[in-house]
């Protein structure tokens, strides 16, 4: 017996349709991540949920002191130079760490924390990973590190309502980013992970030694090209 053309239809349906939500999606991240190599974004949706409202001024990496970078890798992710969007070392110390119990660790990348700041939201779980994964994956390919650094140091939250390191160097110390000290670069680095609770201004406690922590390693990771990718 032949299938009845109504039934065929539906069953095509069930096909074409999700078919044709994957492959829209698909083309417009690549087109959103292609303009976004060469456009600023406007806005992300971590900044229009926010409600302390936005203050943000964009800088383009040549214009922000070399240290400021090299503090984020510092802090975040020292082989940034090295992988292609995630850090199997990484990962796999974050689950041996958080396996033993303590404070939760993270494995992710500045790549990763980029392609999240940009495109997604900050909850989720599993579900914002995976689009965070593919997000990573295409700027890695589009962007290149260099550009990947630049809208991470310009999206970053690094206090209440602040976005990107220029807002927060004027913030905390009053004038831009490209006139960090090393002390002050780190310590915008070291706000980073909890830019609500921590503050650049006379920090202490975890925050302080963790801010003198960075400072040292900087000079690290200028000695050994750790930023090499950035030059």
């Amino acid at each position: 017996m032949t299938e009845k053309p109504a039934t065929a239809r539906r069953r095509s349906r069930w096909i074409t349709i999700p078919l044709r939500i994957v492959v829209g999606f698909v083309l417009l991240s690549l087109l959103i991540v292609t303009l976004y190599r060469f456009v600023p974004p406007p806005v992300t949706l971590t900044m229009l949920m926010d409600p302390n409202g936005i203050t943000k001024d964009w800088r383009s990496l040549d214009a922000i002191d070399p240290d400021m970078a090299r503090a984020a890798i510092a802090a975040e992710d020292s082989r940034f130079c090295e992988h292609h969007g995630f850090d199997a070392v990484a990962i796999a110390r974050a689950m041996r760490h958080n396996a033993s119990g303590g404070r939760v660790q993270g494995g992710s990348t500045i790549s990763q924390q980029t392609a999240k700041n940009v495109f997604l939201i900050q909850g989720g779980g599993f579900v914002r990973k995976g689009f965070e994964a593919w997000f990573t994956l295409l700027i890695e390919a589009i962007w290149g590190k260099r550009r990947i650094m630049e809208v991470y140091l310009n999206v970053a939250e690094t206090g209440i309502g602040t976005y990107g390191v220029q807002a927060g160097a004027i913030r905390y110390f009053r004038h831009g980013a490209g006139k960090l000290t090393r002390s002050e670069a780190a310590r915008i680095a070291a706000v980073l992970p909890l830019p609500k609770k921590r503050a650049a201004i006379a920090p202490g406690g975890f925050t302080r030694r963790y801010g003198n922590s960075i400072a040292a390693r900087i000079g690290v990771v200028q000695r050994d090209g750790l930023d090499r990718c950035l030059r």
